[in-house]
């Protein structure tokens, strides 16, 4: 059988690539190795995460967030079964709906273990070990990213007690003790659920801050926030082992700078140390395309890889591992085949930790400024002088604006604070059309919104905010 295009994997970029390229008249076929569609993200990751982190955080809400307001409902009981129930609905939904999509648009599907075999051929095999041999034009490697384990450390994940993402969202009670290994957006937003639902939250991480590469500033009162809330925190520790223990697990772990060893005991450890390219079993290295040193699929700036007619997209290349990044990869990568210019502005790639409150960022931190030597400029604004941010008892965190020093163009937005992954996507605009800060501050924004918060940013960049 033979199409335009083969795309192997369905998650996110893989999925909107194949729409994409149907849309613009092209025979579409995708090899999927689950039984249901949309990856890791719809099945296991962002979709289902975040299920539980609203749910998590109603049941936070109704704890101690409500009587202040006039609003006296006694405690709240949790049903986690019942919760999980709202996740496993929430995740079908999705998955149903992409399925719809494939539908509507004429897309073939094909269930079973996707292999590249050369220019233009790759096969299918199906759980009963049937191959079938399918031709295209153009295949596209789609097949996203799988848990990175920690470098250097053997660690037995069994999705039970010594768990990767997978496990920890689907755990069966809510775990006295949960130790975080890795304190980046995963780990952090699942040690939120837990500790809202009652488990105590331990995050060890290699760095001597957390969310490594976001704005310093923002890590730092974030990391006070989340420790108010009663996340404790062990930086710059050096994870030496991770093993089963007779009531749970344990982990062992080291100052970086050097020290005593440490062991803290817990009933569940989570191993959230980041992500690395899945490529295992593609038949890329026989089908001759070439890795980068980590790993990841190399490409050229139309996603070509060194086999003409094969192409590669998402968390598979280099770049952010975000499924909106991959999606816009999928867009831009339908339409170079479609004979279009597609194209993604890295530059402007948001970035959002689902927490509470949320932390949201686009475009250059404070230190990637100052180490390209940009000169630069900055404005800040603090939710707790913003009439709405008061009303709703959400007046923790600020917004900064970083714009280049001579033209005032903006360079970075960076918020923390309620909403935060709402509000950053007008910064996402402005930046994609190279506004100025005073763009920005001159745009009548309604009151009494969250959002003033970040037009008295912008305000503080170019000149002086109004309620500050």
């Amino acid at each position: 059988m033979s199409y335009d295009v083969i795309i192997i994997g369905s998650g996110p970029g893989g999925y909107v690539c194949a729409i994409k390229a149907a849309q613009l008249g092209m025979k579409v076929a995708v090899v999927e190795k689950r039984a249901t569609f949309g990856g890791t993200c719809l099945n296991i990751g962002c979709i289902p995460s975040k299920a539980l982190l609203h749910a998590s955080e109603m049941f936070a809400h109704a704890n101690h967030g409500m009587e202040s307001l006039g609003v006296e409902i006694g405690k709240p009981k949790l049903n986690l079964e019942k919760m999980m129930a709202h996740k496993d609905a929430t995740v079908k939904s999705n998955v149903d709906g992409v399925a719809f999509l494939f539908k509507k648009n004429k897309i073939d599907s094909f269930i079973g273990h996707g292999k590249v075999l050369g220019e233009g051929k790759i096969s299918v095999t199906d759980n009963d070990g049937k191959e079938t041999e399918l031709e295209a034009r153009n295949i596209v490697i789609a097949t996203g990213s799988d848990v990175a384990g920690i470098p250097g450390v053997e660690v037995d994940i069994d999705e039970k007690v010594i768990v990767s993402s997978t496990g920890a969202i689907a755990l069966n009670k809510v775990p006295e003790h949960i130790v975080v290994v890795g304190g980046g957006v995963i780990g952090l937003e699942m040690g939120s659920v837990w500790g809202r639902l009652g488990a105590k939250v331990t995050v060890v991480e290699y760095l001597d801050k957390i969310l490594g590469g976001m704005d310093g500033e923002v890590a730092k009162q974030f990391q006070r926030i989340l420790a108010k809330q009663g996340m404790e925190f062990k930086v710059g520790a050096k994870v030496t082992g991770v093993e089963k223990s007779d009531k749970g697990a344990k982990v062992s772990f080291e100052p970086v700078k050097g020290g005593d060893t440490e062991t803290i005991n817990a009933d569940i450890v989570l191993i959230a140390t980041g992500r690395k390219p899945f490529t295992e079993g593609l038949g890329l290295e026989d089908a001759g395309v070439v890795l980068d040193e980590r790993g990841r699929v190399r490409t050229d700036h139309h996603y070509q890889t060194n086999v003409p007619g094969v192409y590669a997209i998402g968390d598979v290349i280099a770049g952010p591992m975000l499924a909106h990044k991959a999606e816009d990869e999928g867009v831009a990568l339908a339409e170079i085949m479609a004979g279009q210019a597609g194209h993604v502005n890295y530059d402007v790639i948001p970035g959002v930790v689902y927490t509470q409150p949320e932390v949201a960022s686009v475009g250059k931190t404070e230190e990637e400024l100052k180490a390209d030597g940009v000169k630069y400029k900055s404005g800040k604004f603090p939710f707790s002088a913003n009439g709405r941010a008061r009303a709703m008892e959400a007046s923790d965190g600020f917004v900064k604006v970083l714009a280049d020093a001579e033209t005032d163009r903006v360079l970075g937005v960076h918020i923390i604070g309620f909403g935060a992954g709402e509000m950053i996507h007008e910064a996402a605009v402005l930046m994609e059309f190279g506004g100025s800060s005073e763009d920005l501050g001159r745009t009548c924004h309604a009151h009494p919104t969250m959002s003033e918060a970040v037009k008295e940013a912008a305000l503080a960049t170019f000149f002086k905010p109004i309620h500050l």
